[in-house]
């Protein structure tokens, strides 16, 4: 099934911005720029299928390398509090360089481990390309709010990765709320799917 969603904000500066960073810091491969609107940008913005982003709401993204999906979702929801958090501190300088340079306002990137976060609970917390769901979990649900939504961004083998996490969503008295399909727009079919967590 293909499920399609609107993008509102201008990409192309940030694609000139980030293209200079990858120069620089192999934040992506080289034949993924090509494609760095359908396979990055556009993907990360899948979490429009939720219908649970809007203003005032606090977003943290897990294992955020070079800005895949914290700082498409800053641009595109500047009403937003979006953090991304990595422990490699390269790719948080590069997401640190992004921000001032396009001044995004409603984004912060620390170089740290999920696990370390402390004190701070998040209305939706994202996870794309980091771990297996039944690691990631571990580290999204004690930081999600009660009504809070975690979304894993995941491949074709999601059905595989929530049978391997049903043993820690249980312990966490947490449940697999949605799984959003969709492909991707490229010439070959690219399909994706967004796991969406609750309580």
């Amino acid at each position: 099934m293909n499920r399609e969603f609107k993008i509102e904000h201008d990409f192309s500066e940030f694609k000139k911005v980030f293209l200079e960073q990858n120069n620089l810091l192999n934040l992506i491969s080289k034949n993924d720029e090509k494609v760095l609107y359908e396979k990055h940008i556009y993907d990360s913005l899948a979490i429009k299928l939720t219908n649970k982003t809007g203003a005032g709401k606090t977003l943290l993204d897990i294992g955020c390398g070079g800005g895949f999906p914290c700082v498409p979702i800053a641009l595109e929801f500047p009403e937003m509090n979006v953090t991304g958090v990595d422990s490699i501190r390269k790719k948080i300088n590069a997401v640190n360089s992004i921000k001032e340079q396009l001044s995004i306002k409603n984004l912060s990137a620390i170089c740290n481990r999920a696990e370390n976060i402390k004190g701070q609970s998040f209305d939706i917390i994202t996870s794309r390309a980091v771990a297996e769901l039944s690691v990631i979990s571990k580290y999204a649900l004690p930081l999600l709010k009660k009504d809070g939504i975690f979304v894993a961004y995941k491949s074709k083998k999601a059905l595989t990765e929530i049978e391997s996490a049903k043993q820690i969503l249980l312990k966490n008295g947490a449940k697999v709320l949605d799984i959003i399909e969709y492909t991707l727009p490229l010439d070959e079919v690219y399909e994706r799917n967004l796991i969406v967590i609750g309580f």
